[in-house]
């Protein structure tokens, strides 16, 4: 009985050798990747092979643009035809939710084991001097199923000490200088002395008195409502806050002691609100802000009818007239102070890599992974090989991308198209640093870092933000979809409706607080404050 005891933990613990050995030695793995419907694929990618062969793997591509979608729930679901293990799936949309879910399931690895620096020292390295990146991966149940991709543009890209992405100003106030000039008026800088000038576009009829249009036609301002680059909200800074637009709740904000908020019920929207009601009754504001688009918009400013608008930068919304605006600077209230509520930039995704348990040897294709996160690496992954769409490297070692002259002429297309075939879809993850050390952002990009760093960032009093990295539990978004149309809608229709009509009186505004926590503004507040603060204890 103890021979046969002997024997059965012998074989065991032989069966157990040869699984770990087998795991040890593998190194050649199936990958399911979306691809760009004009890439040229993957098998032939002289970067992909590089990195391939200093990680010593092999990769067998299977990769998909049509029916991406279905392949992938064929795949995974164990219902395809070909019996071949998927050991990772790349590039395939997966959310959060499908994160949480497969992870729960089994089918995904935690990846966190391996983000160490012996296994993946790129990332890990990025994570230790970006917590924020960690904490945007890191699941509710506290592990990672996914790499980050993402591409910050910040202004730690143009060199400057601190890193702010491109986003947090969205809306730059821009004034016709040359009417100014022509009047005799200086730029304003509160809200009063805007409110003058305004006035006076209106009563000499600056669009028909500089530009020569119709008798009647200047528009004093005209922007859209509550619009992510082109709405009114920046001159509500003069108020204490700057509700722009967000992708889940319009007026989100987060305070410096960490608590969020939605200033839609504060004291100071009601006074913003009830102020402007009156630039719109004497006809300062367009009385087709609330209704008009972009294309109309851009038509009254390149007409030379607009006085003042908002916009992401000068030339691309004032057309033959972009030299005779400038930009507004942030307006001080009727208090005389003023506060700028900032935006996070680009969210980073959790979705682009994911190992399966079929994966025997995670530790080994996650060191070709590793090499995604390396910078000049990854601005090839981006936009196509040196030699190819990098073409030299100036006197400070940065990388200079090809023309679209130079493109057409050597490959017969466009930069873009080029940079389109040659594109690796993938956990790609693009810091604002590498625009310093590899290759530079392009020319408006850089401007308009330069003009939110040196110019609107010094009217900013706190750089608090709620971030949209945060990641949410199902349950928490079902929540947040339960509640979030009747909330949205119901701020919306007031603002416009006090901005237009005038108010609100006492028992309005009684009345509008009891309806915003009806349509479940206390539990949307719960909600995104759990969210917040777990995503903080992640970094």
């Amino acid at each position: 009985m103890k021979k046969l005891v002997s024997l059965s933990l012998a074989i065991v613990m032989l069966m157990s050798l040869v699984s770990f050995a087998a795991a040890e030695e593998q190194t050649e793995f199936n990958v399911l990747s979306g691809i760009s419907a004009l890439s040229g694929g993957y098998d032939n990618n002289p970067v992909l092979n590089a990195m391939q062969e200093e990680a010593g793997i092999k990769i067998i591509w299977d990769t998909w643009s049509d029916s991406l979608g279905e392949v992938v729930g064929t795949r995974i679901s164990g219902n395809a035809a070909s019996k071949t293990p998927i050991d990772a799936f790349q590039a395939v949309g997966f959310s959060n939710f499908d994160l949480m879910r497969y992870g729960a399931a089994g089918t995904f690895i935690d990846l966190t084991p391996y983000i160490t620096p012996e296994v993946m020292p790129h990332l890990s390295a990025i994570l230790e001097a970006h917590p924020e990146i960690r904490a945007a991966i890191t699941m509710s149940d506290g592990k990672i199923y996914g790499l980050p991709a993402g591409e910050q543009m910040g202004t730690a890209g143009i060199g400057r000490e601190k890193d702010y992405s491109i986003f947090s100003v969205p809306q730059f106030a821009m004034i016709n200088k040359a009417w100014l000039d022509d009047l005799g008026l200086p730029v304003p800088t509160t809200l009063e002395e805007l409110h003058d000038a305004l006035v006076a576009f209106k009563e000499n009829d600056m669009s028909h008195k500089f530009y020569g249009n119709d008798a009647g036609s200047t528009i004093p301002m005209s922007t859209g409502f509550d619009q992510w680059c082109w709405g009114q909200n920046v001159f509500y800074a003069g108020f204490g806050f700057t509700n722009w637009p967000n992708d889940v709740c319009m007026d989100l904000t987060v305070n410096a002691d960490g608590v969020v908020n939605f200033v839609c019920d504060d004291d100071n929207y009601r006074a913003a609100i009830t102020y402007f009601h009156e630039w719109f009754a004497d006809g300062l504001m367009d009385l087709e802000m609330f209704s008009q688009d972009t294309n109309q918009l851009i038509a009254k400013v390149t007409g030379g009818r607009v006085g003042v608008t908002t916009w992401w930068e000068i030339p691309e919304i004032t057309g033959p007239h972009k030299d005779d605006y400038v930009y507004l600077p942030i307006l001080t209230g009727p208090d005389g102070t003023s506060n700028v509520t900032l935006r996070t930039g680009g969210a980073t995704n959790a979705g682009q890599l994911s190992i399966t348990k079929e994966c025997k040897n995670p530790a080994k294709l996650l060191s070709f992974y590793d090499l995604w996160y390396q910078g000049d690496i990854v601005m090839q992954l981006q936009y196509g090989p040196i030699g190819v769409y990098f073409t030299e490297q100036d006197e400070k070692g940065m990388w200079l991308s090809i023309t679209n002259e130079e493109s057409q002429a050597k490959y017969g297309k466009s930069s873009g198209e080029l940079k389109a075939q040659n594109e690796v879809a993938g956990p790609k993850l693009i810091l604002s640093e590498y625009y310093n050390e590899y290759f530079y952002m392009e020319d408006r990009a850089m401007e308009r870092l330069a003009d939110t760093y040196d110019y609107f960032f010094t009217f900013v009093k706190d750089f608090s933000f709620y971030p949209q990295d945060c990641v949410f539990t199902e349950s928490e978004l079902d929540d947040i979809d339960f509640y979030r149309s009747d909330f949205e809608r119901a701020v919306a229709e007031h603002e416009a409706k006090w901005l237009k009509e005038g108010g609100p009186t006492d028992e309005e505004w009684n009345s509008y607080i009891s309806f915003l926590n009806r349509c479940g503004m206390s539990d949307l507040l719960d909600i995104y404050q759990t969210v917040y603060d777990r995503y903080n204890a992640a970094k």
